[in-house]
């Protein structure tokens, strides 16, 4: 009997010794797939914030240059306002707006310039030769006003005023 004990012992010994080497054996390879799995997950993960943090240049490079173009927009805005104001008032020369002080002229939340009628007066105080007198933009200035009266017909005028009538236009 004590044979056939130790031989059983013996059975386990190697039943429990194989067994044991098979799980270490899993183990181990269970140990590597989940190093290589969070390998790919660190790689994966550090993708995803290069690509985050890529996202993130190219929307503040994108959110500046809405800003220059606004800026840049709202400069042409302004100028081409001026422009108006200094035709209005008489300006000869466009150029002369170079050399006003743009800093006082400004938009405000409606997009309305504020500041251009003072600009432009200032600039005409202050350089007045880069003004004209404004003239009536009307082909005949002197328009007879309605109800005014009407020319005399020859029959109805004398001798005298006939002849200054035609001496007016040169007729002899």
């Amino acid at each position: 009997m004590t044979d056939e004990t130790n031989l059983d012992n013996e059975d386990l010994t190697q039943d429990n010794d194989t067994g044991h080497e098979d799980s270490g054996k899993d183990e181990s390879a269970h140990i590597r797939e989940l190093r290589a799995e969070a390998k790919t997950r660190r790689l994966q993960a550090k993708k995803a914030e290069k690509k985050a943090q890529e996202a993130e240049t190219k929307a503040q490079q994108a959110l500046q240059r809405i800003d220059e173009l606004q800026k840049t927009n709202n400069e042409r805005l302004i100028r081409a306002e001026l422009k108006a104001q200094a035709a209005l008032a008489g300006m000869i020369d466009m150029d002369g707006l170079k050399l006003a002080d743009l800093s006082k002229v400004t938009l405000d939340d409606n997009g309305d310039v504020q500041g251009a009628p003072e600009l432009i007066k200032a600039l005409k105080e202050t350089k007045p030769y880069l003004f004209k007198e404004v003239v009536s933009t009307s082909a005949n200035p002197d328009m007879p006003k309605p109800g005014a009266q009407e020319a005399k017909k020859a029959k109805d005028m004398s001798e005298a005023e006939y002849k200054a009538e035609l001496a007016k236009y040169g007729v002899r």
